[in-house]
């Protein structure tokens, strides 16, 4: 990855989060009770900009919020452009990241895992011990 699009990724990322936080007044938006941004991906020219979003909240909440956002994107074009002094402001394409939530469910099964192997008398993460096969 170039440094260039490594740098404008991030800066699009801080601008993203203060903008949405100040201007974007769509109250499918605001409902969102936390709303960050997890990553920012530019396509190669720079021209298509996708927005990973992480939303707390019910899956209907997050879904309206991503709709609020879509519904913004042309709207936060322009500001995006002059503050990151953009010749072309890139598109963006907003999705909702589900990263937090699979690694929170994961976390809760390995925790779930560690308790049953302790109720077992076992350490955890260590393979339950053989049984001894018949005839021996």
């Amino acid at each position: 990855m170039s440094q260039r699009k490594a740098r404008v990724e991030h800066a699009l990322r801080d601008v993203l989060t203060e903008l949405i936080a100040s201007e974007v007044r769509d109250p499918r938006v605001k409902a969102a009770t936390l709303l960050t941004i997890t990553k920012v991906e530019l396509n190669v020219d720079l021209a298509v900009a996708n927005v990973y979003v992480s939303i707390v909240g019910d899956e209907a909440t997050a879904d309206a919020a991503i709709a609020g956002l879509t519904k913004a994107a042309g709207f936060l074009r322009g500001p995006v452009a002059r503050k990151l002094a953009l010749q072309h402001a890139p598109e963006l394409r907003f999705h909702n990241d589900v990263s937090l939530d699979v690694s929170a469910k994961l976390a809760a099964i390995v925790r779930e895992d560690e308790e049953k192997a302790r109720a077992a008398g076992r350490v955890a993460g260590e393979p339950p011990p053989e049984k001894a096969k018949p005839g021996e």
